[in-house]
């Protein structure tokens, strides 16, 4: 885990979703120093604050201390080809 990365992907995710340090940090109760520092590697979140984190920047907490989007690779399934197995007891 690499907090410049992190930070990195804050800030991304921050202007993403067409949003300032201060609107951020109103809305996971910190103040606008503290993301500040966050997104320069300066220091990286408490982990306390994480899951409202990643909440208020639309991913998981995964996807936040990963750097990189978590997909479901399973694009499309047919039911029609799976085999289930039933247990006679």
């Amino acid at each position: 885990m690499n907090k410049y990365v992190t930070g990195a992907v804050i800030r991304r995710l921050r202007e993403e979703k067409k949003m300032t340090q201060e609107e951020l940090a109103e809305k996971i109760f910190v103040s606008s120093k503290t993301v500040s520092k966050w997104e320069t590697g300066a220091g990286f979140p408490d982990i306390s604050l994480l899951e409202s984190l990643a909440g208020a920047l639309g991913i998981s907490v995964i996807e936040l201390l990963n750097g990189e989007d978590v997909r479901n690779r399973n694009c499309s399934s047919n039911m029609a080809k799976c085999k289930f197995y039933i247990c006679p007891v």
